[in-house]
């Protein structure tokens, strides 16, 4: 039977004799002359054909070894709007949750060359750039080198810059930061517009040495929180991994949808000004997303791109959460859903057709903006035609949705509740 060693058996030089066995007190103490390597050099040969690493070789190649399989993944199909849109992203989760094969996955879907760079083993220089002096300071001024990688990105002209381990970045790299992020530029060097940034940060408590993000640099990002999914882990453990569909834009939809994102975001605005502009309170929420006029900018681009893709409600979700925050975020898109509602003139004008929506809570709004209609300009005509349209809710809908507010009616002593029930017998 044969077998193999995954470690070499020590070699002797043919020059250099083996131990005296003479005597259990004998030993032999070779010198070394010139040339010749000493007890505290190591002389190894490097791993190739032929070794006695080749086993192990094999055999991580054959651990390497897996199969991909299609898979819906919410997360990755944000991340690739987000970074198609040109947005800059930061991609938050715990150690060892698999941000980085995410992001290496992003960058070989969208076939663009990966750069990493770990934001806190740097120096603010490293990216505002290092003075140069030249010929005549006087007259040309001393112009800010860019680092190598840099360089690289703009030799290329198209990249996915990768800022890993944000969260660990002293405050004065993460100022150093804010051009790289949001103006690309890097020293005197601006990156082209081919290239996309993304970063990747743990959270302050399980980070090492973390610091919390600084308001200018997280109000920069869309921020989306990778989390796994425990059938994923266990079948790519077996060595069947998911390959995501990416997102595609639709051309023929572009018009239509920058017009309902910017009425979107401009409606909800007016009706929401507080939310134009909000730092949080708590230094911990205050390094996520929050309320300005630039996320708010963010969030019209995303959800022109989310509407030309035809992307989920919880695709969409996350993203526009990401932009702004969770709170703003959940009333844009409660705003959004009611703008598809319709017309509460145009059902009370023929309730008999009226085209109500299927789900629970749209269908609510609207027969609640029915009812305010109503009770803005109250005539018996409208009034009747108001049952009309709780009538028309009831034949093609649940009954319980059939609320309205209590209030009193013209040519009713009652509440409408109580009128409801007096009419329905």
């Amino acid at each position: 039977m044969t077998s193999h060693t995954l470690l070499p058996e020590p070699t002797r030089h043919p020059e250099s004799p083996g131990p005296d066995t003479s005597g259990p007190d004998t030993r032999t103490t070779d010198i070394p002359g010139p040339g010749t390597p000493g007890p505290d050099t190591l002389t190894t040969d490097a791993p190739g054909p032929g070794t006695r690493l080749a086993p192990a070789e094999e055999l991580l190649t054959l651990l390497r070894t897996t199969t991909t399989e299609p898979r819906p993944d919410e997360q990755l199909e944000a991340l690739t709007l987000a970074v198609a849109a040109d947005l800059p992203v930061l991609l938050w989760g715990e150690p060892g949750i698999g941000k980085t094969a995410a992001l290496t996955q992003l960058a070989a879907s969208l076939d663009l060359p990966l750069t990493t760079v770990i934001a806190s083993v740097h120096e603010p220089s490293d990216f505002s750039g290092l003075p140069i002096v030249g010929d005549d300071p006087a007259v040309q001024g001393v112009p800010m080198a860019p680092p190598q990688w840099a360089v690289r990105l703009v030799r290329a002209g198209r990249g996915l810059l990768f800022l890993d381990e944000l969260s660990t970045a002293t405050p004065a790299v993460q100022a150093a930061l804010l051009r790289v992020v949001l103006e690309r530029k890097v020293g005197a060097l601006r990156l082209p517009p081919g290239v996309r940034v993304v970063a990747a940060a743990n959270p302050r408590a399980s980070a090492a040495d973390g610091w919390e993000l600084s308001p200018p640099l997280a109000n920069r990002f869309v921020h989306l929180h990778r989390v796994h999914d425990r059938e994923v882990v266990v079948r790519g453990l077996g060595g069947v991994w998911p390959r995501a569909q990416l997102p595609q834009v639709d051309p023929s939809r572009f018009p239509e949808a920058v017009a309902l994102a910017r009425r979107a975001v401009c409606g909800f605005l007016k009706a929401r000004p507080t939310l134009i502009h909000r730092l949080p309170s708590s230094e911990t929420r205050r390094g996520g997303a929050w309320p300005s006029p630039r996320s708010w900018e963010a969030a019209v681009t995303l959800l022109a791109f989310g509407t030309a893709a035809s992307v989920s409600r919880d695709v969409l979700a996350l993203l526009v959460r990401g932009a702004v925050g969770d709170g703003p975020g959940l009333e844009l898109l409660a705003h959004l859903d009611r703008m598809d509602l319709p017309d509460p003139e145009t059902l009370l004008a023929d309730p008999a057709s009226a085209e109500l929506p299927e789900r629970g809570d749209l269908r609510q709004a609207a027969l609640e903006a029915v009812v305010a209609a109503v009770g803005a300009r109250p005539e018996r005509e409208r009034w009747e035609a108001a049952w009309a349209v709780l009538v028309r809710a009831l034949e093609t809908g649940a009954p319980d949705l059939l609320v309205a507010r209590r209030r009193r009616w013209p040519g009713c002593g009652a509440t409408t509740g109580r009128c409801r029930r007096r009419w329905s017998g």
